[in-house]
């Protein structure tokens, strides 16, 4: 993560004022923030003259935007058909029941968060988990057991 001493108009000198420039814009205030917070939706639709909801479509039809500010450790689950049909839902469920928290949540010492993929696009490995930026490959409940000391 960048400095979060970047202010947007920082970041609005770098793109003109046009649709084209969203995607880049939401990338760059993710990765100065961490996440796309309430107020970065309503700052970049004011600047492109855009729709929150508009802005807010765009960014949540892509996964490599989050909207909860993100823990130490990010847990991110496949649930394409491939790692679906590959045991990715009881992983997920692992991962809520040893976690306490369900999708799109963090635990409440900010250590984990959890969240589920429509696809991470390795459906020959799955099922797939990927915890920060490490992919972990035909996962099963004692693998997770394993690589899950890793990062406690």
């Amino acid at each position: 993560m960048e400095s979060s001493n970047v202010s947007f108009s920082e970041i609005f000198k770098m793109y003109p004022v046009e649709e084209g420039s969203l995607i880049p814009i939401l990338q760059k205030a993710q990765a100065t923030f961490g996440y796309i917070s309430v107020e970065s939706v309503e700052a970049i639709a004011g600047y492109l003259k855009l729709t929150e909801n508009h802005v807010f479509g765009v960014a949540s039809f892509y996964s490599q935007f989050r909207f909860t500010e993100p823990a130490r450790h990010s847990v991110i689950v496949c649930l394409g058909t491939a790692c679906h049909v590959s045991g990715g839902e009881t992983l997920l469920e692992t991962f809520q029941r040893d976690l306490n928290i369900k999708p799109g949540e963090c635990t409440p010492d900010k250590k984990f968060d959890l969240n589920r993929v429509a696809c991470l696009g390795c459906c020959a490995l799955s099922p797939v988990v990927k915890i920060d930026d490490d992919i972990y490959a035909k996962v099963n409940i004692i693998k997770l057991k394993e690589m899950w000391g890793k990062y406690e």
